[in-house]
């Protein structure tokens, strides 16, 4: 397991460096079902990333390096295993326009406070759901 991890991140932090170094247009990075539990600094230099797909992935915390990207609309984190999410840090994301935690064991505080706070769409399954089996 600990190989599995070991190689997603070191396909992800070649993806990003590749993408870095071309100069590349370059605006959607999937990552998706490479059990990844964090992702690596290089990703806040994206500054002109416009989607990110980390789904069914192993994160626990949200990857706060997402919020200093300018350019960010989509953010797509189902089926992971996070609790809680910078709801105040997303807000103040100037492009953002949606964010996918479903089947995450979101806390009762995120799905209290974001609502009234975000202007995008976040979408999140009924407390207690469970994803579907692959």
């Amino acid at each position: 397991m600990l190989k599995k991890m070991g190689e997603a991140v070191a396909r992800v932090a070649r993806k990003v460096n590749e993408t870095v170094e071309s100069g590349s247009d370059t605006l959607e990075l999937r990552l998706e079902g490479n059990f990844l539990h964090r992702l690596p600094n290089e990703v806040s230099t994206l500054q002109h990333l416009k989607a990110i797909d980390l789904s069914r992935n192993q994160f626990h915390d949200f990857p706060e390096q997402l919020t200093t990207l300018p350019a960010l609309e989509t953010i797509n984190l189902e089926e992971n295993e996070i609790v809680d999410v910078p709801v105040e840090k997303l807000a103040a994301m100037p492009a953002l326009r949606s964010i996918n935690l479903r089947f995450n064991p979101l806390n009762a505080e995120v799905r209290v406070i974001a609502p009234p706070l975000i202007k995008f769409d976040m979408l999140m399954s009924p407390e207690g759901a469970r994803a579907p089996p692959p």
